[in-house]
């Protein structure tokens, strides 16, 4: 079966956002598109919306005047379902209600011919639920799209249980031909972006609960350290957080309890609150037009430090350290280079050295744990930053047993070399080095369980949520063995199983492999 072309007739059964986004895309692409909705008033302002976008495209010289009047003579309003009966693919972008999308194609097998795909917008429910009391199961398949549809390259192409490996290629070559980058996977609790995305809101939760730092300061930290385009705390409120509550909890039940996806009780007190993010004025942040945004916390400025040295032991990989002692020379930093033997006999390597501070990057331990184990209680910790030359800020934590001289030095240091430095509290982790490990584990988890391939999960996360770096891709420029480390540490440090390692991580550590290679 291959994909359709341009003379095949398009169905779309709803006209909301998500509706005539999926209109819009189709009938640009060449299609014959019918639009249908139990409310036809729904349709006129569905179809109004398309021809205004292309109308504001053709303005500016993004389409011609000709493509746009094609195009909008491609729309046809269909006021009955009967009137889809020729369709040749047929798209359900209705509410999210499984006894609701059962019924509607129940009614299309008895409309559409027998060789007609059907397909479902569905972001949560079970393809293969949706399918199950079909005549013809197998041609039933998922296709979700992301808002805003006309913007969002992401495709989730869904096989249910019976869905015909065909129809499912289909449908990935059509949203490919239309311009979009369709990902294939298996009809399981959140498909691929909704199940992997969790642990970006849970950390932040978590970092929130343990009062790590204000939520401003720890989405400036995310957004300028690990190249985000949203902290957590403002995504969630743009998202809403009824909304993004209820897929958290729905991936938590459809997963009988896993830890991995335990729903925030602070995140429950913001829904009934009323506390919901943009739309209603009040999440996190305030949303009336004379509010004041709250301002990330930053650490006043110190010195740089007179004496900076280097550590790494003979045949140690300095690959997570070596950019950032590069940033610091870039800076004018003279940083004198020795072995981990020279100085304290516990110490560990790489680590930088300036005024009797030890600073480390970050291996899932807190500070004060890692100060006890080398015997150093002056001892730092910094978070990893997705571009050591170009990031902007970066997440600072110093054990209990610090001293305020040592800490200073370090906070200069960095300083010095251009970095805005947030303090966080001294959580296991820090921030983006955890997040981004939890992230890539689940992306490992989900390749392991044949829910979808590494290139598919990578290329959702960047595609569909917009992350700086596929998770398995970055868990490869980190290296896998740091990552597993940094697991094993947060597990020992809370003692959950919210934190184990994927089996998958473990064995490409193992072979020395990489992740992101298939």
């Amino acid at each position: 079966m291959a994909a359709l072309g341009q003379t095949s007739i398009v169905a779309v059964i709803g006209s909301g956002a998500m509706g005539a986004g999926i209109a819009q895309v189709a009938a640009a692409a060449g299609h014959t598109v019918k639009l249908y909705d139990a409310r036809p008033d729904a349709v006129d302002k569905a179809l109004d919306g398309i021809c205004s976008a292309w109308g504001k495209l053709a303005a500016k010289g993004k389409m011609s005047a000709a493509e746009a009047e094609a195009a909008v003579g491609r729309l046809v309003r269909a006021p009955s379902l009967a009137q889809l009966a020729d369709a040749d693919l047929v798209i359900e972008a209705i509410v999210e209600n499984l006894d609701a999308k059962r019924a509607l194609f129940a009614e299309l097998e008895s409309i559409v011919a027998d060789d007609a795909i059907l397909a479902t917008n569905t972001s949560s429910l079970s393809v293969t639920a949706i399918g199950a009391a079909l005549r013809r199961p197998e041609r039933l398949v998922g296709m979700h799209f992301f808002n805003p549809v006309p913007l969002m390259a992401l495709v989730e192409v869904v096989s249910g249980l019976a869905t015909d490996a065909a129809v499912a290629q289909a449908v990935q070559d059509t949203a490919a031909a239309w311009g979009k980058s369709p990902v294939h996977a298996k009809s399981t609790p959140g498909f691929i972006v909704n199940r992997v995305a969790r642990p970006y809101y849970a950390e932040g939760w978590r970092l929130l609960s343990e009062q790590a730092a204000d939520p401003a300061s720890i989405d400036a930290v995310m957004r300028e350290a690990g190249g985000f385009r949203m902290g957590p705390f403002e995504l969630m409120d743009l998202i809403g957080h009824d909304v993004n509550y209820a897929v958290t909890k729905s991936v938590f039940d459809a997963y009988y309890g896993d830890q991995r996806f335990t729903p925030s009780v602070l995140q429950l007190e913001m829904v009934d609150a009323g506390f919901l993010g943009r739309k209603a004025g009040r999440g996190f942040y305030r949303y009336a037009e004379n509010a004041v945004p709250p301002q990330p916390k930053s650490e006043p400025a110190y010195p740089r430090p007179e004496y900076v040295g280097y550590s790494l032991e003979a045949g140690a990989n300095g690959g997570l350290t070596e950019p950032m002692l590069a940033r610091l020379e870039a800076h004018g930093i003279h940083v004198t280079r020795r072995t981990s033997a020279e100085g304290h006999q516990h110490a560990e390597a790489p680590a930088f050295h300036c005024n009797g501070a030890a600073i480390y990057l970050t291996d899932g331990r807190t500070a004060t744990a890692r100060a006890r184990t080398n015997r150093h209680d002056d001892t730092v910790v910094f978070d990893l930053v997705l571009d050591a030359a170009k990031a902007t800020r970066i997440a600072l934590a110093r054990a209990d047993q610090c001293g305020e001289g040592a800490w200073r030095a370090a906070v200069g240091l960095f300083q010095s070399a251009g970095f805005t430095v947030t303090r966080l509290d001294d959580v296991a982790g820090l921030a983006v080095m955890r997040t981004v490990a939890m992230l890539a584990n689940e992306a490992a988890d989900a390749v392991h369980q044949g829910v979808c391939s590494a290139r598919a999960v990578d290329t959702a996360m960047q595609k569909g949520v917009n992350y700086p770096k596929g998770p398995l891709a970055w868990a490869d420029a980190i290296g896998v063995g740091h990552v597993v480390r940094v697991l094993d540490n947060l597990a020992a440090t809370y003692g959950e199983d919210r934190y184990r390692v994927s089996p998958l991580l473990r064995r490409r550590h193992a072979a020395g492999k990489r992740l992101h290679a298939e």
